[in-house]
This record gives structure tokens, C-alpha cells and sequence, in this order.
């Protein structure tokens, strides 16, 4: 049985004493300057109230988390150095690490903890995380028990950095909005293994070893310095010159497939699998004609896949069939798969009469794309649909908030879009096709309009679920209806690869790729 399945159990009862994750191969070094690169300036360095790798990928080297992750997604003591689960699954007790100490000092408790739970639970736009969570109980300074009004089988992997930084309460329950408080951004005070030197937009943020960090020895670098570098071509420069040791969420097939060639670097897509990201082809399903699953699914047929993938990608993405992530052990892989048959998309249309008229066309659609680098696959889609039929045009947003205005408001015929699951489909997934999730005005809520009475009982019982073979049949099932019945038409993952120097050791290679702390990273000699 997988990890993931045995960390999903909330059923059983369990005291968990794991060994922090050791990878290296050869002695980590310590001391030295690392020099990464981020893709985009970061709002602020505050996970606990910002989703998105932007912050995630800084806040996790700022902030501890109770739990981490290790490549097979078993769950590794991090701030909590065990934790039990009740037997109900109704309540889990984290054991908080002796002496641990936020960068101003002061102790790290659970009330601590307790506060940091409220915090995200208020604040994040992911409120699925912690939705079953009542109350968060602290008995003493060690011991925080989180009370659930039902069993949560997607708790522990929200226990991560990237999504439950433990922030501390003496600086953020001083009564400002911890959306906007100034000490996201400046001044941080933090709990993890680096501490904030300085954040200058659109340039860097510059980290260094915080002494008194509550793993002894750790972090092996002295230094952490993230250039905020948004030009792909200049971070591939950058790496093939060794001014820059690691890049990563590093997404260009043309610069990835330049720097596989440099004999000083290695490129890898291993890392990304609880971050999940997934291209797909989004339907609007409640007006106009993609709203006939007929139409939806003779797109599908008419969609080349394989050369989504081989031709735009460069071979190096790879194939998603349903909305859950190949990575995930909860993905189905027997479902309708839509291989290019262009007559049997054509056969479709014909049954379902849609005639062809003026200019051999049967109908027009419109097709968005919310970001740049999903312009080819529109202009593709566009090639393509007109071989059976349908005459597309492609639209451009001037910017992202414009795109999601239209898309929040399903105002559009065909969207394409990447989406992350966030390790767990309760975080994630649920929230593309839930009934009770289409919400005006929200991007990346259930913006298709996708309604199924089955999904949402399917999707209500596995995120509550326990067993892990049932849950796993629940989500089987979710992923078989929604492949027929085709909200979305998913086509691959995005080919994230981290980029770094062969100089570099322990490179973060997790489940939650550079999202994980990098106390383990070190420079070889």
C-alpha cells in the first residue's frame, strides 16, 4: 500500500516518531552562498495568508511547519516531533519539539500553533484545509490537539510548509489585518530554518542561517539569496553561466531542453507531484453550445494530445487524463481517454445536429487562456476544431485580472488553464467540480459550471473517508464520470523541472519541490 494511503488512515489510532528526511549521498558541506531564482515577485513572504508558490517558495525557508514531506509522500517530524491520531479520526495531537524558538527569540508553543491555525483558517483562500478543524486545544506549551468536527483525511498533508506556516502570535495577534501587516513583507519573524535579511521587489529576497534553528546543525548554508529573475531566458543564462546554482517551477521546454544539454547542470521534473499543476481545457458548461457534452466530447476527440505534448512541450510533459495528478497515488488511469479520431468526432456532431453551413463550419466558440504560455495550445485548438467544424476564435486578455473577470463570470465558451491540486484532491480538486463551488466573481472555484448530483456525494464522502482503499474507489469513480462527462478536457501536467548546478547537494526533490524547506541544501566543494 502507498504512503500517501497509510498518512491518509485517520482512522487508527497512531503515534508517529519518524527520523527528519537524510537523502545525501555525500557529506553536506556547510556554510557558503547559494543563489536561486523565483519567477515572480512574491506579494509578501506570508504563507499562512497567501496561497501560491511566489510566497510558498520563500515562506517555507521563513517559516516551520509541523510535519514535512519526504519524495514518497510519507509524512517527516518537522516543528512537531511526533503527532497521534484519535481512533474516531475526530481529534490529532501534535508534540511539539523541545526548545524551538522564532528568529526573535522568543519560544515557539502551541498556542503558537493554535493561533496559526485561526489565522489560515480566516484568511486563506484555501478554506478546505481547515474547514473541519473546531478548535485547536492547548494543554500545555508542547502539546497542540486539533479538534475536527468530522475526520479530515486531507489534514496532515495541509500540516505542510507551503500551506501551514506556524507564524507567531506575539507579532500578528497584535490587532492589524494579517493580510496587510507590515511584518509580511519586512521585519519578518520567523520560525524556520532561515531568517530575512531583505525584500526588495521585483529584485531579490535575501535569506541567511538562522543560529538558533530548532534542528541542531541545520541549515547547512549560510546563505540563501532568491533573485527574482521573470525572463526565462535570463534565468537560463544565468544557470548555464553558474551565476546562479538552482532554478526552479522552471516551465519552458525550449530553455529546459537548453539546459539539459549543459554538462554542469542537471534538469529533473521530480519534485512536483503534491503541487500538482495540470493543463486542461475548461468548458463552460451551462450556456452556449459547449454546455452539450456531445460538443465537449468531440472536441476531445478532435484535440491531438500526444501533440500538445510532443510538439508545444517538447516531450516533456506528461499525460493527465482526469483532474487528479499522475503523480498522486489516487489517480485513475481506466478512464475515457479520447484519442485523435477526427471521424468519430465529426459522427458525433452529425448525430447530434449540428449541420454544417456557410463555409463548411457547424458553429463558432470563443477560446481564452489565462496565461502567455497557453497561447499555442489556443491557436492550436483553433487548427484543430476547424477540421471537424467549428470555427474558433482565439481571444487575448491585456492581463490576468481581465481574464479572470471573464472566466469568474462565465463569460467564455473554452478556456485554457493551469490548476494546482495541492496535494490533497480535498484541497485542490474538489473545488473545480463541486456544485456548491460555483461562485461568481471567484477564479479557479467551479468556473465551469459543472453540475453533477453523483460527483458532489462522491466528493462529500471521500473527503471525510478514512479507509483508504474506499476512498480510493470514491475517487475512482469521481474521475470515471467526470472524463465522460467532460467539464474539463485535461491533456497534461505542466513540465516543471528544477534546474540546479551538479555543485548542489540535496537539491529539493520533495513532493512539494522548492515549497519544502532547504535547510538539508548545501554547496559541494
Amino acid at each position: 500500500m502507498h504512503s500517501l494511503f497509510k498518512m491518509m488512515t485517520l482512522a487508527a489510532a497512531a503515534t508517529v516518531v519518524l527520523s527528519a528526511p537524510a537523502s545525501a549521498q555525500d557529506t553536506p558541506v556547510k556554510g557558503g552562498t547559494m543563489v536561486m531564482t523565483i519567477n515572480q515577485t512574491p506579494r509578501h513572504l506570508n504563507p499562512a495568508v497567501q496561497s501560491g508558490t511566489a510566497t510558498g517558495v520563500p515562506g517555507a525557508q521563513l517559516f516551520a511547519a509541523p510535519l514535512r514531506y519526504d519524495e514518497d509522500w510519507t509524512p517527516q517530524p518537522y516543528l512537531a516531533e511526533s503527532w497521534e491520531v484519535a481512533e474516531d479520526g475526530l481529534s490529532v495531537t501534535l508534540n511539539l519539539v523541545e526548545g524551538a524558538v522564532f528568529h526573535d527569540g522568543k519560544p515557539i508553543t502551541s498556542e503558537d500553533v493554535a493561533f496559526s491555525v485561526k489565522t489560515i483558517q480566516e484568511n486563506h483562500p484555501f478554506k478546505t484545509m481547515f474547514a473541519p478543524v473546531t478548535a485547536v486545544e492547548t494543554p500545555d506549551a508542547q502539546t497542540a490537539i486539533l479538534q475536527l468536527s468530522q475526520p479530515h483525511p486531507a489534514l496532515m498533508l495541509a500540516m505542510s510548509s507551503q500551506l501551514m506556516p506556524i507564524i507567531p502570535k506575539h507579532v500578528y495577534g497584535d490587532g492589524q489585518d494579517p493580510k496587510t501587516h507590515p511584518q509580511n513583507a519586512e521585519n519578518v519573524v520567523g520560525s524556520g530554518p532561515f531568517k530575512l535579511v531583505e525584500f526588495t521587489r521585483d529584485e531579490h529576497v535575501i535569506l541567511e542561517r538562522f543560529d538558533d534553528f530548532f534542528m541542531e546543525g541545520r541549515p547547512y548554508l549560510d546563505k540563501l539569496v532568491m533573485r527574482i529573475i521573470k525572463d526565462p531566458s535570463a534565468r537560463a543564462i544565468g544557470l548555464e553561466n553558474g551565476e546562479i546554482h538552482m532554478g526552479t517551477f522552471e516551465a519552458v521546454a525550449r530553455d529546459i531542453k537548453r539546459l539539459q544539454a549543459v554538462d554542469s547542470l542537471t534538469a529533473t521534473p521530480e519534485g512536483y507531484a503534491a503541487i500538482g499543476p495540470i493543463d486542461w481545457l475548461a468548458f463552460n458548461t451551462a450556456t452556449g453550445n459547449t454546455a452539450d457534452v456531445n460538443v465537449r466530447q468531440a472536441i476531445a476527440y478532435a484535440i491531438d494530445r500526444n501533440f500538445i505534448i510532443k510538439a508545444i512541450h517538447q516531450g516533456l510533459a506528461e499525460e493527465a487524463a482526469t483532474g487528479i495528478h499522475p503523480g498522486s497515488p489516487l489517480y485513475e488511469t481506466n478512464v475515457d481517454n479520447y484519442e485523435l479520431d477526427l471521424d468519430k468526432a465529426n459522427q458525433i456532431l452529425d448525430d447530434a445536429g449540428y449541420a454544417r453551413g456557410d463555409g463548411d463550419m457547424r458553429f463558432g466558440l470563443t477560446i481564452d487562456f489565462g496565461w502567455p504560455e497557453l497561447k499555442p495550445n489556443a491557436e492550436y485548438v483553433k487548427a484543430a476544431l476547424k477540421k471537424i467544424g467549428i470555427d474558433v476564435t482565439v481571444r487575448s486578455s491585456p492581463d490576468f485580472p481581465t481574464w479572470a473577470n471573464r472566466i469568474s463570470n462565465y463569460e467564455f465558451d473554452m478556456t485554457w488553464d493551469t490548476v494546482f491540486n495541492w496535494g490533497d484532491p480535498v484541497i485542490g480538486v474538489h473545488r473545480t467540480y463541486q456544485s456548491t463551488n460555483i461562485k461568481p466573481g471567484v477564479i479557479w472555484s467551479n468556473t465551469q459550471s459543472y453540475q453533477n448530483e453523483r460527483v458532489d456525494e462522491l466528493l462529500e464522502m471521500a473527503g471525510i473517508e478514512t479507509d483508504p482503499s474506499k476512498r480510493a474507489e470514491l475517487y475512482s469513480e469521481f474521475q470515471k464520470i467526470t472524463a465522460a462527462e467532460l467539464p474539463v478536457y485535461w491533456t497534461n501536467t505542466l513540465p516543471y523541472h528544477t534546474v540546479y548546478n551538479n555543485k548542489v547537494g540535496n537539491p529539493p526533490l520533495g513532493i512539494w519541490a522548492s515549497s519544502s524547506p532547504m535547510d538539508l541544501m548545501y554547496l559541494k566543494p
